[in-house]
């Protein structure tokens, strides 16, 4: 019942104002300058395996941190948390010898988050906050082959792809997630599969588990890397009638606009959009100021596209910050509503009325 009730005040408040969501961890961590004993901490300083990079065992080695820049985003204006557990599956985990961690990386990831919102909503109870049970794209995909030689081949198959996300979520909701958000997605083939898992566990669980579906693009051309338009992955996923629905990364505000309209137009649930600061110069740094990226975006809010608005890559508390403060007084988008169809799901949609 808390949990349904939770969501209810989320969607009551996304009618009346235009939500934030935080912004970049890997930047915030990066700016840190974390080396290999700070991602081991005293847990791991045994383990066979470098373990620089992996961002997500820092909720077992250093929760401190995480929680600090938990702050800085709430402090700078967020309604809504990601968790750190952008690669907490058993099969991204695989990489650095930790799956066996991967449900406990997972739940500790939402209590971190958790305490940092509880802790700044009791502060000032008037203004709710919520935390998005982050998980990112796998590093293998059910849609395309690693092997040119071979087009039939996977690198894994339905059922590791489904238990792995289950055990993800399962750590999630368990750890106090608000809802799951399934980001950066490249494959709609792993995102349908996320569907799947998710619905199991809601099964098992005796609950209904909100979800939020981001794509991301490869290229101008709007196109997934499995090679399906913005409209072709709503047509495919929107049985899923998810929270809500959106992009991330892929580009900056500015470039990430074209694909959120269309998107903005053809769904009937809340659009989330969180794009890069910018394009990375050619030394990987995201230059784009916050007045760029905020200006951008109120932008695109005036034009009746967001309901939910927060920064990915190189987007820092600065950037979040200038982006609350842009979307102040802006009413969000309105859910339009559609009459039956038959709606198809290709490459490409195709819409068949009677």
């Amino acid at each position: 019942m808390i949990f349904s009730n939770k969501i209810q005040k989320f969607k009551e408040l996304a009618k009346s104002k235009i939500l934030i969501l935080d912004g970049a961890m890997g930047t915030a961590l990066q700016a840190r300058k974390l080396e290999e004993a700070d991602f081991r901490g005293e847990r791991f300083k045994n383990h066979s395996q470098d373990l620089k990079g992996d961002a997500d065992i820092l909720n077992l080695s250093a929760p401190h941190i995480l929680k600090e820049i938990h702050r800085d985003y709430l402090e700078a204006g967020a309604d809504i948390i990601e968790t750190n557990t952008f690669n907490s599956t058993k099969i991204s985990q695989s990489e650095y010898g930790l799956e066996d961690y991967a449900y406990e990386i997972s739940k500790k990831g939402a209590e971190i988050a958790r305490s940092a919102c509880d802790e700044f909503e009791a502060l000032d109870p008037s203004k709710p906050r919520f935390v998005a049970g982050s998980i990112g794209p796998l590093n293998k995909t059910l849609s395309v082959s690693p092997d040119i030689n071979d087009p039939a081949f996977r690198g894994v198959n339905f059922d590791e792809v489904r238990d792995a996300y289950k055990e993800a979520a399962r750590g999630l909701i368990e750890g106090g997630a608000d809802y799951l958000l399934v980001e950066t997605i490249f494959d709609t083939l792993n995102a349908k599969t996320a569907i799947v898992a998710i619905d199991e566990l809601g099964e098992e669980l005796g609950i209904k588990i909100p979800i939020s579906l981001s794509l991301t693009v490869t290229d101008l051309s709007g196109r997934t890397l499995s090679g399906q338009t913005v409209g072709g992955f709503w047509h495919s996923i929107r049985h899923s009638k998810p929270l809500t629905v959106g992009l991330n990364c892929s580009f900056g505000a500015q470039d990430l606009r074209p694909f959120i309209s269309e998107l903005a137009k053809s769904a009937d649930t809340l659009i989330c959009a969180f794009p890069n600061a910018g394009l990375p110069d050619e030394l990987g740094d995201y230059t784009e100021t916050p007045d760029v990226t905020s200006s951008e975006l109120k932008d695109w809010a005036n034009s009746g596209i967001l309901n939910v608005v927060g920064g990915c890559c190189g987007t820092t508390p600065s950037h979040i910050n200038a982006i609350a403060k842009a979307m102040e007084g802006i009413l969000p988008r309105d859910i339009p509503s559609f009459k039956p169809a038959l709606r198809l799901s290709g490459l490409e949609p195709q819409t068949i009325f009677n």
